[in-house]
């Protein structure tokens, strides 16, 4: 018996909206818009935020990564003289005391960076050598599209051989035999054995650390032909650098200890570098920050939406009021013939919950419309998840409970007697 007074409620309600059709749409416009820019305005901002955390994932949640950095004082220095000599950086015993000093180490990959010319016959490119070990695999794992990847046979036997990225066996091999085609590099022979896909880019502040024009080559090998010191010419100077290490990739054993190994690796360094020549990145605190800066921006761009369908609510009050208003006359009637309060506040709360819910509804439509657009022709990633479907629709139907809910009341209390001399 409820269910059918509760349909025929409906009912009645969605006939008094088509009374006036005009003024209903345009009360719904308000939840319309409302609905459609919170749907529109969590999906961009669940898109960006997906891509950055995407990013900052691919470094690993258990690794630490430090850099080599020249440091201020050398940068200086540098710039005022015509040559000069600066020696920083990771040393090859920073990476023996991590191993032997820090129980909770699982694995490390040194890294020796060069740029140096890939030549092969008439075809030439800018390469950065990666010098590391089979390690460095592992800890920043890629797809292998052909060949393999360094073995530890390659380290220890000193062998030139050399993985490339896609990109630069594209450019080098193409109409090319590729695995076991010989290139010069930096001026020496060195055998393709393998390619693998790179990722290239900026996870927060850290840098990504393969690149789309990386040569990864045995570090042992790197050290014989190409040294740790590189001089780099400008217009009227010469510079040269001696790194040993440019790069040191260092995986822990759990993520609860990531941090307190980077701490602890970081007080090591201080003890043995008179400058601070290094710096040392915890991909996971940048992973939590991110996801907490997330959620402030999902709270902030949620309360802006939001605003519209408080808008939206008010409209809804206002039309309501009017509409017990015009029909003063009919509540008295139905209050003669035994209407109940109750039975006349939840008619007019079901023609606002109505009336909010159709509007959500084709909101809903447009904020799933909105993204698909901005990311065709804007070439953005936006992220459509179920809650920044469900929590709009829910907002609506509430809005239509909480703005109806005062015109109801006022409506009950209308005095039949009153109410029939109403013209």
């Amino acid at each position: 018996m409820k269910q059918t007074n509760l349909v025929r409620n409906i009912l009645s309600g969605i006939e008094n909206l088509l009374l006036h059709k005009l003024r209903s749409f345009l009360t719904m416009l308000g939840v319309v818009f409302g609905v459609g820019s919170v749907v529109a305005m969590l999906s961009v901002g669940e898109g960006a935020s997906k891509e950055a955390l995407g990013q900052i994932r691919k470094l690993g949640s258990d690794n630490i990564i430090v850099n080599s950095v020249k440091p201020i004082e050398d940068e200086a220095a540098s710039s005022g003289t015509r040559s000069f000599a600066s020696v920083y950086g990771l040393k090859y015993e920073d990476h023996t005391r991590v191993v032997e000093t820090f129980n909770t180490v699982k694995k490390t990959a040194p890294a020796k960076l060069l740029r140096k010319e890939g030549r092969l016959r008439d075809k030439a490119m800018e390469l950065r050598i990666v010098g590391t070990t089979p390690a460095w695999f592992e800890l920043v794992p890629r797809p292998v599209l052909a060949g393999r990847v360094l073995l530890a046979s390659d380290e220890t036997d000193r062998k030139p051989a050399a993985v490339l990225t896609e990109f630069g066996a594209r450019k080098l091999l193409a109409a090319e035999n590729t695995i076991g085609q010989f290139f010069r590099l930096g001026g020496s022979s060195f055998e393709i054995v393998g390619i693998i896909k790179s990722e290239s880019g900026q996870a927060g502040n850290i840098q990504i650390p393969d690149q789309e024009v990386d040569v990864y080559i045995p570090l042992s090998v790197a050290r014989t032909y190409f040294g740790d010191r590189s001089i780099r010419r400008t217009s009227g100077s010469m510079q040269a650098e001696e790194v040993e290490l440019h790069q040191l990739i260092v995986q822990t054993n759990d993520t609860e200890t990531v941090e307190q190994t980077a701490k602890g690796i970081e007080e090591m360094l201080k003890r043995f570098h008179k400058k601070t020549d290094y710096i040392v990145s915890v991909p996971l605190a940048l992973l939590r920050q991110a996801e907490a800066t997330k959620r402030t921006f999902n709270i902030v761009l949620g309360s802006i939406a939001c605003i519209s369908l408080l808008v939206g609510g008010i409209g809804i009050m206002n039309i309501m009021l009017a509409s017990v208003t015009e029909r003063t006359r009919e509540i008295g009637i139905r209050r003669a013939i035994g209407a109940k309060r109750r039975q006349i506040i939840s008619q007019f709360i079901i023609e606002t919950v109505v009336l909010s819910t159709i509007g959500g509804l084709i909101g809903l439509g447009l904020g799933v419309l909105i993204p698909v657009l901005i990311t065709y022709f804007a070439g953005m990633p936006t992220v459509i998840t179920p809650e920044s479907i469900v929590l709009p629709l829910f907002i609506s139907a509430g809005i239509g409970i909480t703005f109806g809910l005062y015109p109801a009341i006022r409506a009950a209390k209308v005095d039949p007697i009153v109410a029939l001399r109403h013209e």
